[in-house]
């Protein structure tokens, strides 16, 4: 199991790349900043990308030559449902991708606070039946996100449950699950590289507003979870959201859906989008890949 810390150098090497502009004000400041953050690892020359509009939600293709075009990771970017895109995860989703052999369909969900919940909600299943419309069978195709994504790729998966085949599987890393935000880790010294217990309550707020956080499409952690596909649960031991996706995996386990559970004690939030500067975001993406290849 990993257990590695974060060097002094990679601390700082990540403090630079973070603090190399002033703090962004504004939406579309921060929006632009995380892009321009995500951007730094470009992605493989043998990749291509394709734009593709999913029934009115935006999206992209990725494939890299020799991968399997009938098996699909459909997956929803992080960024605290505000910010977050497309271009700020996109190497973290065609590597996948390449490495597992399968085509990715990335995600731009509509973003609060200009589309509240349940926008994002909406998005994903309209991704999902524009999947189905071009005859991906559900049982080749593995919804998966991180943080936010997490969030909308749990609840879709919940969603599905009772509309027919089963799908491939769940790739859950760092996953928002419970808005109720009364776990230990949410009170421990806010020491986070990236992200912290009041930024996520700010990022709720904005998300939420006056909606029911106990809503089992807004908090998955509410739901009945028997009968759902395979998990991948991926947990930092220096996140706020720690606690919760332990919570997720061992519910999971408890309702009988086969669940792979990798903890990183030394890493934090957002480490996995950065494997130009963390050897730790590379051996999760390797095992991440061997899970989805697996699923075939």
């Amino acid at each position: 199991m990993p257990d590695k810390a974060l060097s002094q150098i990679e601390i700082a090497a990540i403090r630079t790349l973070l603090t190399s502009k002033p703090r962004p004000v504004g939406w579309e400041e921060r929006r632009a900043r995380l892009d321009e953050v995500g951007s730094v690892w470009s992605v493989a020359d043998d990749i291509t990308c394709e734009a593709v509009d999913c029934g009115g939600v935006s999206g992209e293709w990725s494939i890299v030559s020799g991968s399997d075009v009938s098996r699909v990771l459909l997956f929803f970017h992080g960024g605290g449902y505000c910010s977050g895109s497309i271009l700020s995860h996109r190497r973290m989703v065609t590597e996948a991708g390449r490495a597992a052999r399968m085509r990715t369909l990335a995600i731009d969900y509509r973003r609060a606070p200009e589309h509240p919940y349940p926008a994002a909600h909406e998005d994903a299943l309209s991704a999902w039946r524009f999947l189905r419309a071009q005859g991906i069978a559900a049982e080749n195709i593995a919804v998966g996100g991180d943080s936010a994504g997490g969030n909308l790729a749990a609840v879709t998966a919940i969603a599905l449950r009772e509309s027919g085949p089963k799908l491939a599987g769940q790739l859950l890393i760092y996953p928002s699950t419970d808005f109720r935000m009364n776990h230990p880790s949410h009170s421990e010294p806010e020491t986070s590289i990236l992200l912290t217990h009041s930024v996520i309550k700010w990022f709720i707020n904005h998300y939420m507003g006056d909606a029911d956080r106990n809503d089992w499409r807004a908090s998955p952690a509410r739901a009945k979870l028997a009968g759902l596909p395979p998990a991948y649960v991926l947990v930092a031991g220096g996140d706020p959201l720690r606690d919760e996706g332990n919570e997720y995996a061992e519910r999971l386990k408890q309702a009988g859906v086969g669940v792979t559970y990798r903890f990183f004690p030394g890493q934090f939030h957002g480490f996995f989008t950065m494997g130009k500067l963390l050897n730790q975001a590379n051996i999760a993406a390797s095992e991440i890949s061997a899970w989805l290849k697996a699923l075939d």
